[in-house]
């Protein structure tokens, strides 16, 4: 099943009719921030959880100050967690990993499937009934990847929990300040990248793996943001799954095309070029794992695995379910690429 919201050409539900206080994990990251501002567009208090309140800060100096409330912790700060969901009469669950980091004990099965026991647990132990999980597309029974694995025990937690609960699958999400979109441009513009940090290392080519022809829908992080607050006024989501992609699908191959043609400063010579599967997984096991690229251009086997599937959804459901129309990844990278 698939749902998507967003636009601001969609009116606001009443604010008497929602939630006043939201409790949203992952608050300062990519999607987290939509998330806290479309809560605050919509007449509703966010009460964030969040590590570093300075950077925070910094990065939602338009929101005003009275209308979001901060809880310093993680998932497993038990006492910050209690505290957010205790002042909060819904929860929006958004903290994720694309990729592990075992050092600093980051890894699938702790973020997706114990993170989300503690936040399911807090929320029934604090009687908040009201709880919208972010998942992905792809996720599923059977999966290959440990992402999408993972992201299904998490879902499964999150069915079986008693709560008023509402999933949302994503598609690559992307938008002016995304991690997907920072990596792009340094796909097309770049030459070299600091090797160990500070080593200018060569950069000559546009990678993808296998033969580029998977398909996905990346979606607009305005849409994300805009359908699972609006799920909150909807009760006839509650106990429903909805995927969410952008208006049109994409090969990887077309989707470095179009970032090629719209990115300022792309150069417009620099090849795409495939990486064969069997390289690239022996390159995720091996070499990947070092320092020697900076981290938001190494990658591991689930992401290999997981670019050979297609991700992609159909979205009349969603724009049916919430009114709106999903916008389109060339028409929305064209407006913002020069923020990137």
């Amino acid at each position: 099943m698939s749902e998507t919201t967003s636009n601001s050409d969609v009116e606001s539900p009443r604010a008497d009719a929602l939630p006043t206080r939201v409790f949203v994990t992952g608050a300062s990251g990519f999607v987290g921030r939509s998330v806290v501002r479309e809560l605050v567009a919509r007449g509703h208090k966010a009460v964030c959880l969040i590590r570093d309140k300075q950077k925070f800060d910094a990065a939602m100096r338009d929101v005003p100050a009275d209308r979001v409330e901060i809880v310093i912790g993680d998932l497993f700060d038990v006492a910050a967690v209690t505290q957010g969901v205790s002042s909060a009469d819904a929860v929006i669950h958004l903290v994720g990993l694309i990729a592990e980091d075992r050092w600093r004990g980051q890894t699938f099965e702790r973020i997706h499937v114990s993170g989300t026991e503690q936040v399911l647990s807090a929320a029934k132990a604090a009687g908040v009934k009201r709880y919208v999980h972010m998942s992905a597309l792809g996720t599923r029974a059977g999966a290959v990847s440990l992402y999408h694995k993972t992201k299904w025990a998490a879902e499964n937690l999150v069915r079986s929990s008693g709560l008023d609960w509402t999933i949302f699958r994503p598609s690559l999400i992307h938008g002016p300040d995304g991690e997907f979109t920072r990596m792009m441009k340094t796909f097309v513009c770049d030459m070299t990248v600091p090797a160990f940090g500070f080593l200018p290392s060569p950069f000559p080519v546009i990678p993808y793996f296998g033969s580029g022809q998977s398909k996905l829908q990346p979606v607009s992080v305005k849409d994300v943001a805009h359908c699972f607050v609006a799920a909150l006024a909807k009760p006839e989501t509650i106990g429903r799954v909805f995927d969410l992609g952008g208006a049109t699908a994409v090969t990887w191959i077309e989707l470095y095309r179009i970032c090629r043609e719209l990115i300022p400063c792309a150069k417009s010579w620099k090849p795409i070029v495939g990486m064969p599967v069997p390289v690239a997984k022996a390159m995720a096991m091996t070499v990947m794992k070092l320092p020697i690229l900076p981290r938001e251009l190494r990658f591991n086997v689930g992401q290999v695995q997981m670019s050979q599937e297609n991700s992609v959804c159909d979205v009349k459901p969603v724009e049916e379910m919430f009114g709106i129309h999903m916008r389109d990844f060339r028409s929305e990278l064209t407006a913002y690429a020069g923020q990137i």
